[in-house]
């Protein structure tokens, strides 16, 4: 069956946006990609703001169809929101925003990935983890690993208001410093990693990742981080925050247009997004 073209831009056209303190061009070449392959009438940009309460606003006033949130904004935006959806309200982390007629609606689809990926890894539920990080990422993959079963772990927080507040939702421990800690999965949710001042920060020393047998790096960009070129080297199973990336937005293109792409649809959304 032959896809119909992508319309041309036009008064109908629906939008959908990110908002992110960095944007990047994952998610609007992910997203546009798939409106061309499935004759989608709409069109997907990236933003940043100083004003998110007027973003938010926006939204709602334009009917601007969804949004993507990233950091630092996944909890600010919660009060804006007229409701939550069952993982976000679970963990106070909102990664997308949909619009049915100015009723904004909150989910996270950071978790759902996250819950996936680990599922097809087949961790051993006795497997112990050690998450760095508690902010709306933490959140959401810490729940995500409790949820699939990982009841043993440990926060890694110097915030340790968040930090404490993070571990006591999940069950887990919390420590100030990776220090003497050891785990068999290792999470990383902070910026260590990430392009810019950050990129080539190494989010756990090597012994820990020497005696660890599965690494997660929730940083997207750049795809190959040096926690997970560190990981690879020492023969360790990662999953990366490109393979979160992809399926979160996905769930995401599947929230605003009710439309599922195919494998194969996805797959090169991914190769144009990766460039």
């Amino acid at each position: 069956m032959t896809t119909p073209p992508k319309p041309l831009i036009g008064r109908d056209t629906r939008l959908c946006m990110s908002l992110s303190a960095r944007p990047s061009n994952f998610g609007t070449r992910f997203h546009n990609r798939l409106y061309e392959r499935c004759g989608l009438d709409y069109v997907y940009k990236a933003f940043t703001t100083t004003d998110l309460p007027a973003a938010i606003g926006g939204i709602r006033a334009l009917g601007i169809r969804g949004c993507a949130i990233s950091m630092p904004f996944k909890e600010a935006v919660i009060p804006l929101l007229d409701r939550l959806e069952g993982s976000a309200a679970a963990i106070d982390s909102v990664n997308t925003i949909v619009n049915d007629d100015g009723r904004l609606t909150g989910y996270n689809t950071d978790y759902s990935a996250v819950r996936t990926l680990v599922e097809q890894a087949g961790i051993d539920p006795a497997a112990r983890v050690m998450l760095r990080g508690s902010g709306g990422m933490g959140k959401a993959v810490a729940t995500a690993l409790r949820d699939a079963g990982l009841t043993d772990g440990v926060i890694v927080a110097r915030n340790a208001e968040r930090g404490q507040a993070l571990a006591a939702s999940v069950g887990w421990r919390w420590a100030a410093e990776v220090a003497a800690e050891r785990a068999d999965l290792l999470a990383n949710v902070t910026p260590l990693g990430m392009e810019g001042a950050d990129a080539d920060a190494l989010a756990f020393p090597a012994e820990t990742i020497a005696t660890a047998g599965i690494v997660l790096d929730a940083v997207a960009l750049p795809p190959d981080t040096p926690l997970l070129r560190a990981a690879r080297a020492a023969g360790k199973t990662v999953i990366t925050g490109a393979a979160i990336g992809t399926l979160q937005a996905l769930e995401q293109f599947v929230l605003y247009t009710g439309v599922t792409p195919t494998p194969e649809q996805v797959a090169d959304a991914e190769r144009v997004a990766r460039g």
